[in-house]
């Protein structure tokens, strides 16, 4: 694996964001387990590589040290918020968030073997396959309910659609 395969193409708004990434793993947890989907990373931290193309215009990556896109799904979402018992907003952690994406894209998880042969190619659709791969302005993501984190998971009906 070269070191190309740590650089993720992103949109230049998200090079100079301050969203949170969000690095989620699939197909790594073996055994008996309520998810499907694990935050194996999260920070507010980046590392941008600008490259040119051809025709001299800048391409931006998001440098990402031991991502691979067989398990692998970069999401940047911005600082969340939630009341505390007094009422009064804290901001989550970056795990916190993670664990709300996970659960939001949980039913969209292409499913694969943990093993491959070493001449295999990289899949043909990436780990998460949800609608969320398409660019939405809004997300509502639901905290899971103590008794049934399973029943309060979005769906893809219940994504909003963008104006």
């Amino acid at each position: 694996m070269g070191p190309s395969n740590h650089l993720i193409r992103i949109h230049p708004d998200n090079a100079t964001s301050k969203d949170w990434v969000i690095l989620l793993e699939a197909g790594t947890i073996v055994g008996p387990s309520p998810e499907r989907l694990r935050v194996a990373r999260s920070t507010l931290e980046r590392k941008i590589v600008k490259k040119y193309n051809i025709w001299l215009q800048p391409e931006h990556f998001l440098f990402v040290e031991g991502y691979d896109p067989r398990i692998h799904a970069v999401y940047f979402c911005p600082q969340l918020y939630k009341y505390d018992s007094d009422k009064k907003l804290v901001p989550l952690q970056g795990e916190e968030i993670g664990r709300l994406i996970a659960n939001a894209l949980e039913g969209g998880i292409t499913e694969r073997r943990p093993w491959y042969e070493p001449a295999e190619k990289l899949p043909d659709q990436p780990i998460v396959s949800t609608p969320l791969q398409k660019e939405f302005d809004t997300l509502v993501v639901d905290l899971p309910s103590p008794k049934s984190s399973r029943e309060k998971s979005i769906t893809p009906d219940r994504i909003p659609k963008p104006l």
